[in-house]
């Protein structure tokens, strides 16, 4: 079969992916996962939520350095929605501030299926009946050290309401959805949403529109 190639501009980083590497899902996802649901999480049954967030600031495509992360503006909006609790996974390494320098190291990452690590204690998973995680996509998948993340905390995470969010440059939400379903098979994938990451810095008043309407549909 023939090998289209396209560019994609993702989550600050431009991709080179081949249609058909999009189809075959990276990482843990599974194209027959359960995705997609809409779960009332505000039925006055005074649930306790979460949102986990991994963000980068620097240099990133469109917006020139940034002091505060796309998806960083995005999870505390959530959070301020929802009386959420934040937790962000902020790298043992930080990554490096150049957008050159940090596509090579994502790529190798992704390449390796690395485990990067991170610092901080995550809150007791047990109190929360619904976690919001959101990324920006980097080539085409979750970042690596998300993956940390679900790994390390997959018992915690276990038969839970998980919604995906992600930012990007234009390749919407790129599968973040199945491949949270794959990573964490035996939990309840909710509806997830892609958030163009300039707009986060440049029109936030339009992702706060949108994170309001989503959030509608889980009773918010």
């Amino acid at each position: 079969m023939k090998r289209i190639i396209k560019r994609i501009k993702t989550g600050g980083l431009i991709l080179a992916l081949s249609m058909m590497t999009a189809v075959v899902l990276a990482g843990c996802g599974k194209d027959d996962a359960p995705v997609g649901q809409n779960v009332n999480l505000n039925d006055g049954s005074d649930k306790k939520m979460l949102v986990v967030y991994f963000s980068r600031t620097g240099e990133q495509y469109g917006v020139g350095n940034i002091n505060e992360g796309n998806t960083a503006i995005v999870a505390k909006m959530i959070a301020e929605k929802t009386g959420a609790d934040l937790f962000e996974i902020v790298p043992e390494n930080d990554y490096p501030y150049t957008y050159s320098e940090l596509t090579d190291v994502a790529k190798k990452e992704q390449k390796d299926n690395a485990r990067p690590a991170y610092t901080g204690t995550v809150p007791d998973l047990s109190q929360y009946s619904a976690v919001f995680i959101g990324a920006p996509v980097w080539w085409g998948d979750w970042p690596m050290i998300c993956y940390t993340f679900f790994e390390k905390n997959a018992d915690g995470l276990s038969g839970k309401t998980l919604i995906p969010f992600a930012t990007h440059a234009g390749s919407g939400l790129s599968g973040f959805d199945k491949k949270l379903a794959g990573a964490c098979p035996n939990s309840t994938i909710g509806t997830g949403l892609a958030f163009v990451g300039a707009d986060a810095q440049k029109d936030r008043d339009k992702v706060k529109e949108s994170v309001s309407d989503w959030l509608a549909g889980f009773g918010y």
